[in-house]
């Protein structure tokens, strides 16, 4: 009787889960997807004119700026947040690594609006003072972002090389491979697909961030054609507008959720077959 009840209750707990993802996706819908029907696909998506008080709501240059942030901060976090976890789990003490990690974890904690006010403060500055520009650009944000994401690449990541047997190694190193040979060769390609994991976890925390990339960004709606360039996202966008809009201008802004939910869905479907192609490969 207490297992069914326990069962139960899971159950309701799982499909309540859903069901809340599930009203938020058909309200963000009900209300963006008769602006996209009535200004045209194309008009919307493919034109970089952002004016609302002209009635002009193109999201090219937003689009382009979201996935060129995403891609900066990836190609900072996930090399280093993948090399960090290596060396945790397959050179540094285990007393050691017991402390290390859970402490690398709690940066997941820190409020983004920390990471920003230390973009704003520091970074900013150092980027205009040594490399020119505004400081407050592209680079500035993908940096941020970089290292924001780094606690949830590290974390996932040395949960799928402690999951690899030690026997993986233990055959390596007998048949007369080095430490690193080991790692390169057996552990890594071992865990590949938790990693992998790791990474994709990484780039929706990227793609989604809002109040980080507001303050280091620049949020200026234009096509980044340097990393110095400030430049506005789609999560930045919304949250800047959203409350003085009203009617048209609103609809817009939803219409731009639609925009960012679906390529967040499509940048998965693309990482999960990816995951599965590499599980095959093993």
């Amino acid at each position: 009787m207490v297992e069914r009840i326990v069962k139960w209750l899971l159950a309701i707990t799982a499909f309540s889960a859903l069901a809340s993802l599930l009203l938020i996706a058909l309200f963000v819908f009900k209300e963006g997807l008769p602006f996209i029907l009535k200004t045209g696909l194309s008009d919307f998506l493919f034109s970089s004119h952002w004016d609302p008080s002209h009635g002009k709501f193109g999201i090219l240059a937003m689009i382009v700026s979201s996935l060129a942030v995403t891609a900066g901060a990836l190609l900072v976090g996930a090399p280093l947040g993948i090399c960090g976890a290596i060396f945790l789990n397959e050179f540094m003490p285990v007393s050691v690594m017991r402390i290390i990690k859970p402490a690398i974890e709690l940066l997941a904690g820190i409020p983004s609006v920390v990471f920003g006010f230390i973009g704003v403060t520091v970074l900013a500055p150092f980027i205009q003072h040594n490399f020119g520009g505004a400081g407050l650009s592209l680079l500035a944000a993908s940096l941020i972002l970089g290292i924001m994401i780094l606690p949830t690449v590290i974390s996932i990541s040395v949960d799928a090389l402690a999951a690899v047997p030690n026997s993986y190694r233990d055959g390596a190193l007998a048949l007369g491979a080095t430490k690193w040979q080991s790692v390169h060769m057996v552990t890594l390609k071992a865990a590949r697909s938790g990693i992998l994991a790791g990474v994709i976890l990484g780039m929706g925390r990227a793609i989604g961030e809002t109040m980080a990339v507001i303050m280091v960004a620049g949020n200026s709606v234009q096509f980044p054609r340097s990393p110095l360039d400030s430049v506005r996202t789609l999560t930045s966008n919304i949250a800047l507008e959203m409350n003085s809009a009203i009617g048209v201008h609103r609809q817009a802004l939803f219409a731009t959720g639609v925009v960012l939910f679906v390529v967040i869905m499509i940048l998965n479907a693309i990482a999960g077959v990816a995951i599965r192609r590499k599980i095959r490969g093993k």
